[in-house]
Parts: structure tokens; C-alpha cells; sequence
């Protein structure tokens, strides 16, 4: 009986991952497109003062504008949302691939065999030049320098 409820509680916690309700009010909770696709009328048409047109171009120009940027941005995403998902889907789930499966064990691998190189260079660092440090060191500790001022 235990095992029958693990296996329905892990069949209800991938039902949930793959039927995630989506907010259709707040379609950008992350406000990934916050300033990048926000065009407005003002944004792109705008009259200096003295250099108006008739106030009714200026209203059907607007109108026309945000209309026509409504309709076919939903005519746009009618037609190619769907196919453009499938894409990106497939695009992303072929580079989480790549990370999972080759990108990451490679890093960890390079990590595993970086340590063994790295013990043995400070091996033959601490073997080879430390002693030369030190001798140069004692060398150079009997130099004096001295600053005078000649006048």
C-alpha cells in the first residue's frame, strides 16, 4: 500500500510540472519584455510644436497605429506561435542536453584531472624554485640602498 502511494504521489508531482496553470492576465510575470517591445504612438510619431497636422489625421493616425499593431501582431502569433514554440522547445531542450549530458561532466572531468596537474606543479615549485627564491633572497638582503640629497 506505501508503494502504490509513492507511485501516485510521483505520477501527481509530474502531472503538475507538465499542466502548470498559466496566468493568461500577467503573461510576462518575470517582465522579461519590460522595456524592450513597449512601442507606443508617442513612442515613434510625434509632431513638434508649430509643425501639426489636421487634429482629425493626427486621431486616425493613431487609431491606424495601434490597430493595425494589435491585429498584426495577433495575426503574427496565430500563425507562427505555435510552429516558433515547437522550435524554441526544441532549441532549448537540445542545449539543456548539451549542459546535462556533455558541457558538465567535461568541466568535472577537466576539475578531476586539473587537481593531479596542479599537485604536481606546486610539487616541482616548491622542489625547484623555492630554493632559488631563498638564495637570491639572502643575496640581495645585504644590498643597501641609500637616498641622499646633493646640493
Amino acid at each position: 500500500m506505501m508503494a502504490e502511494e509513492h507511485t501516485d504521489l510521483e505520477a501527481q508531482i509530474v502531472k503538475d510540472i507538465h499542466c502548470k496553470e498559466i496566468d493568461l492576465v500577467n503573461r510576462d510575470p518575470k517582465n522579461i519584455n519590460e522595456d524592450i517591445v513597449k512601442v507606443d504612438f508617442e513612442d515613434v510619431i510625434a509632431e513638434p510644436v508649430g509643425t501639426y497636422s489636421f487634429d482629425g489625421v493626427w486621431k486616425v493616425s493613431y487609431t491606424t497605429f495601434t490597430v493595425s499593431k494589435y491585429w498584426c501582431y495577433r495575426l503574427l502569433s496565430t500563425l507562427l506561435g505555435v510552429p516558433l514554440a515547437l522550435l524554441w522547445g526544441f532549441l532549448f531542450a537540445c542545449i539543456s542536453f548539451c549542459h546535462i549530458w556533455a558541457v558538465v561532466p567535461c568541466i568535472k572531468s577537466y576539475l578531476i584531472e586539473i587537481q593531479c596537474i596542479s599537485h604536481i606543479y606546486s610539487l616541482c615549485i616548491r622542489t625547484f624554485c623555492n630554493p632559488l627564491f631563498v638564495a637570491l633572497g639572502q643575496v640581495c638582503s645585504s644590498i643597501k640602498v641609500v637616498l641622499r640629497k646633493e646640493v
